[in-house]
């Protein structure tokens, strides 16, 4: 891991932008003493540096907690193919037009989440050499690669997720594998994300202890309290 820039931000943050290989990340660092990490993975098309993302973070950190974010393959700034970017334009025409979007969806998400966990994996390796951070680790955003994740990677203690109407098949059926504490938010009418699809995901879940907060609004309208809710939620399940 090599860092690339640092900056200390006004509420005494360290914010430090690095890279792994061909992997861009950010990292935020509450101060000197080790803090429990969260992972905080943005949908598919954002960059890391999108402000929705950047907001969480900070307030994450407000609460002790070191978070990292980072480009994977195919996703915000990194390099994606011409048919990356056909499928993308496949899968957005077919949302505006109501056609059915399930072929095109599983054809193009699964690969991305395929090839995200290595990226999220070898970060998170790097990551916890460092001196100023020291697990338990928490996951939050991006609904189908936390769930892989918290299968595959028994580092993963607790996860937040996101919508969830939409996840591919794959990850539907590891939904029943995962047994962390779980909070799911939904946004009631949310166009992206089919209201009953993101329900049954919830029952799916394998999870003891698990959480749903829904709330009016669509897609980007979850209320900022919400944050607040998530840290609580990360408090008791990493400190």
């Amino acid at each position: 891991m090599h860092f690339t820039s640092e900056r200390r931000l006004d509420d005494g943050v360290l914010e430090r932008e690095f890279t792994l290989g061909e992997i861009p990340g950010t990292l935020w660092t509450p101060g000197a003493e080790p803090a429990p990490l969260i992972l905080m993975a943005h949908n598919n098309g954002l960059p890391k540096a999108a402000s929705r993302l950047v907001a969480r973070a900070r307030r994450s950190t407000a609460y002790g907690y070191a978070v990292a974010t980072i480009d994977a393959a195919g996703c915000g700034d990194r390099p994606r193919s011409a048919a990356d970017e056909q499928a993308r334009a496949d899968l957005r025409r077919a949302f505006q037009s109501g056609d059915p979007v399930d072929d095109i969806f599983e054809s193009f998400i699964g690969p991305l989440v395929d090839n995200a966990v290595p990226d999220w994996q070898a970060t998170l390796d790097a990551l916890l050499s460092l001196p100023e951070i020291g697990g338990p680790v928490g996951y939050s955003g991006w609904t189908a690669l936390g769930i892989r994740l918290a299968v595959v990677d028994p580092r993963i203690a607790a996860a937040g997720f996101f919508a969830g109407g939409f996840v591919p098949r794959a990850q539907r059926e590891e939904a029943r594998r995962v047994t962390i504490p779980l909070l799911l938010l939904l946004q009631w009418d949310d166009e992206g994300n089919p209201r009953q699809r993101a329900l049954e995901l919830f029952d799916a879940f394998g999870s003891r202890e698990k959480t749903l907060h829904a709330n009016m609004g669509g897609h980007v309208g979850t209320p900022w309290f919400e944050v607040e809710d998530g840290n609580r939620f990360y408090d008791r399940h990493l400190k």
